[in-house]
This record gives structure tokens, sequence and C-alpha cells, in this order.
């Protein structure tokens, strides 16, 4: 792979890394699901937006019943996607254009259709097979082992043929493995050298605090357990035996040249416990979700979480991660309440020292889709609520590309797995103004150093420098006067300003005039 490496520092550190839901980004074969072909030949788009790198959803063989988290091969690409060959040129196109890439490994389960969970549903209990997951005998009742209950809904186990349980933490086709068995240690390891020596720039590690369960099944004591990004201390998350693994791991990236790294899907009870996903032996990185779920109602809290997160990740060393929108949650444009607030969120996010995941489609500024109808959604989590809980489709919905393109530009059959809505055609790629807030804050971006320091503001306002950057946020329901910074003027705005006055839900980056901003 071509040496990307020679930048000052752990490129990392300071990265906007871009995440692509691989079936909802461009089809590059017509057949209305996104692929490794289409997203080779849209790769321009993510170096002229200015991005570091690109973060892949799973692209392994799989049944598709939870959008490739359900794996049942590790070391193929699923034909939906593509080939190994079509990886392959994906990932050389993406070196050549100065792109990393990090791809998604599920290690916290496997499909139901991996070779391995069919070896167990025939082996005997206490067998070899079965082991390498979370059996436990048929009880007499017919209730299930505990009251672990699924994040999708529902208990966390289901009875195999011959009566026993089996756990799983999401859906009954995503049967947990058995991280104290040395067979699955040994596999992960193998799969990570695969891709490594792909030429992968590192992984993102799905239910990274999920691998370790208590001892002896302990109840947990309570209904309404957990829910995506939930923070609740539980016998089966964020268990302290998990650490080791990462350790493990990190032993295995630091082996290989080009500074691999890895970043943690995790969800911690405070960003204390979060940090330790960090330690210097550990991760590089964990997703910092508490800024994510912050009040943007009230400017005070969202200032507290930046606070918390910053002196949370410093105390192990590690950098900062920041993220608005991903393809589990809905999307900020919306669940801010309004596109203007979403790109003044997303100028303070981009301002903060660390590094910054966006979620595709953010940078055209669309919105969730709240109306998909019910025979068009494909989320377990839709399902297993029966109907309840509308799942994280809407924010799954493929890009649009071209306005007046079939589908928009994203299959040239016109056909998506998802139906787009028709306003989409005044945000496509080739529309949207907010592309251009995007790109010029990630260029201006590059030039950032420094701590975060505060001022004092009015109620409502964030306002805090790094360097000769002044941010200046304004999340109340008015307008507000801009400080007076002398020799320095206002370079980026999320929406227009009127001279020296800022309009509510907007934010604005002033540069000292002697800083450099080609």
């Amino acid at each position: 792979m071509p040496d990307i490496s020679d930048l000052s520092g752990p490129w990392w550190r300071t990265a906007a890394i871009y995440e692509v839901y691989v079936r909802s980004f461009a089809d590059g074969n017509g057949d209305g699901v996104g692929d490794l072909i289409g997203l080779r030949e849209r790769l321009p788009h993510l170096r002229d937006l200015g991005v570091d790198a690109v973060w892949l959803t799973p692209f392994f063989r799989s049944p598709m019943v939870d959008g490739g988290y359900d794996v049942s091969d590790y070391r193929d690409v699923d034909p939906s996607f593509g080939t190994l060959a079509d990886f392959d040129a994906m990932l050389a196109a993406a070196h050549d254009l100065g792109l990393r890439v990090i791809i998604d490994v599920v290690p916290n389960h496997t499909s139901s259709a991996h070779a391995w969970f069919t070896q167990a549903l025939q082996d005997l209990p206490d067998g070899p097979a079965r082991a390498r997951y979370h059996f436990r005998p048929a009880t007499a009742d017919g209730t299930p082992p505990n009251d672990w209950e699924s994040v999708f809904g529902g208990p966390a186990w289901t009875q195999a043929p011959d009566g026993e349980w089996y756990l799983h933490l999401f859906d009954p086709a995503q049967p947990d493995l058995n991280w104290d068995n040395a067979d699955v240690r040994v596999e992960f390891e193998g799969v990570l050298r695969f891709w490594l020596d792909r030429g992968v720039d590192g992984f993102r590690i799905d239910v990274a605090h999920g691998m370790v369960k208590a001892a002896g099944y302990p109840a947990a004591g309570l209904t309404g357990q957990i829910g995506l990004l939930g923070r609740r201390v539980l016998p089966y998350f964020d268990q302290d035996g998990v650490h080791e693994i990462h350790k493990a791991w990190r032993k295995i990236l630091d082996s290989y040249p080009g500074q691999r790294m890895a970043v943690a899907e995790a969800w911690a009870s405070t960003p204390q416990r979060l940090a330790q996903y960090t330690a210097p032996d550990e991760l590089h990185q964990a997703f910092n979700f508490e800024f994510l779920q912050a009040d943007w109602d009230d400017p005070r809290a969202v200032r507290a979480s930046i606070d918390s997160c910053i002196h949370a990740a410093g105390s192990v060393g590690a950098p900062t991660t920041w993220v608005l929108s991903n393809h589990d949650v809905r999307r900020h444009a919306t669940r801010l309440g309004s596109l203007e607030r979403a790109n003044a969120a997303a100028l303070l996010m981009l301002a903060l020292p660390g590094s910054v995941y966006l979620y595709q489609g953010e940078e055209l500024g669309l919105p969730e889709v709240l109306d998909l109808p019910a025979q068009a959604r494909q989320d377990p989590v839709w399902f297993r609520s029966g109907g309840s809980d509308p799942g994280r489709d809407g924010c799954r919905v493929p890009l649009p590309w071209q306005a007046g393109a079939p589908a928009f530009g994203f299959s040239a059959t016109g056909e998506s797995w998802l139906p787009q809505p028709p306003e989409w055609a005044a945000l496509a790629a080739d529309r949207s103004s907010t592309v251009e807030l995007y790109r010029a804050a990630l260029s201006l971006r590059r030039s950032l150093t420094g701590a975060l320091r505060w001022h004092e503001s009015a109620p409502g306002v964030l306002d805090f420098a790094r360097g000769g950057l002044r941010c200046v946020v304004n999340l109340s329901d008015g307008p507000v006067a801009l400080p007076e910074v002398p020799g320095s003027e206002v370079v980026l705005a999320s929406q227009p300003i009127d001279g020296g006055t800022l309009p509510a839900d907007t934010a604005v980056w002033i540069f000292a005039r002697t800083l450099s901003i080609s």
C-alpha cells in the first residue's frame, strides 16, 4: 500500500473520518444496493470534501438480518457488495487519493448462519462447538436462564431445537460469542491480520464493550435494561475483562507499519469508564456519545459534555472524538430541530480538539426520513418491537447525488433499497449549500492547534478559542452581539450574519488576520 503516513504525529489524533454505510452510499451495479464499486467511483467526493479517512460499515458475507452486522464469513465480501477484488481496487483507489480506510469488525456476535453456530446447533450440550457461544441448559419451567434483555427488544435468550438456550444481546440471528474460549480469540486475531495484510488502516470495533459477560450470568434485576448507546451498569456490558482483549489487539496493530489504529464503539456508564478503552496500551480512540446525546436546548449541558470528555480522554493521554450522527441514531438535522442548528453544531464540533467522525449525508444537510412505509422497513428493531419503535432505517436511506437523475444518482437503474423522499432533490450533492460549509470548515480545521479556552458569554452562547480561532455559537432564542476581537475577521458562518449581530442557531469562526487560512 502507498506510504501515506508521513504526517506530523499519529494521523488519527486530529483526523476527520467519514462513515460510509455501504448499502446506502452508491450503487455501482444497478441492483439498488450500495456496493464497493459505487463507493470507489464516489471516492473523489470524499477527497474534495476534505476528510482524512473513510470508515466502512460491514461488507462481509451476511444474511443481512441486521444490515451486515450479522457476519457469516469475516474473510470474504458479501456478493451484494462485490468481491474481494472489488475491495482491493477500492482500497487502492482510496490510498491513491490520500484517504485511509477503516473497516468494521464485529467481535461480539456472529450470524446464526456462521459455520461455527451451525456446528454448535449440531453439537451435544457441553460440546466444543457450543463452547464458542453462550449456551445454557434447558430450564424446568421453560423460561430463559435469566432476565437479560436484547438491545433490540425482548429477552436476550432463544431456545435451540434441543431446549438449551443461547444468548444474543441483539437479534436471535446474532448469537453472542464466548470470549473465554481460546478458539474465539485465535480466530479474531487471524481476522485482524487478514485485513491488515490487505492494507486496511484500522478498525472500528463494534460493541467493543460487550465481549465479556459477568461470571455466572447474574440477573440484571430490572426491566428496560438497555437501548442503543445506553449507559446503565449491567452484567453483560463494560466488564473489566474486555480490556485484556483490546490490549492483545493493540499489540497486533502496533506490529504493522503505517500507524494502524482502532476505535471502539463502547457504551460506558461514565466518561471515565469510557476512557479506559483508550489507555496507552489499549485502543487508540473510543466514540464519544456523551456529546452526541447532550441536551442542545441547554448550552450549559453541551459545554459540560465537552469539558467532561476532554478531561476524561486527557487523563489517559488519548484524543477525544466527536460525532453528531451515525447509522444507529436519528440524523442530527432532525434531532436538533432544524438544519440551521445542525450546521451550527457541526461548526462547533469541527472546531474542537481531537478527531471528528462525520456520517454520510450530513454534509448534504439530510434529515431523518420519518415516514418510511412499513413494508419498506428492514431494521430488526422495527420487527422485534412490533412496529412500536421505528428503528434506524430512517437514517440509512440511500444518498442523493444528482437532483435530476434516477434515484438521484444513487443507482443508474433508478432503484434504491429504501425509498428516497422527493424533496431530497434540493439536497443532492450537486445542489446542497451545506457541502460548501463542510468543505470550508474541514479545510480551515487543518490549521487549528492548541487547547480549548472558554470565554465568558451571554446566556445561550458558547464562546471558545483554539490558537488563532475564536468559535462563537448562538444557541439562544434570539440574536446576540458578536464579541469584538481586535485584529480578527469572521471567515466562516453557518448562515449569513448581519454586521456585528449573530442570529439564533448560528455559529461563526473568527480568525486572527495574522493566521494563514489559505
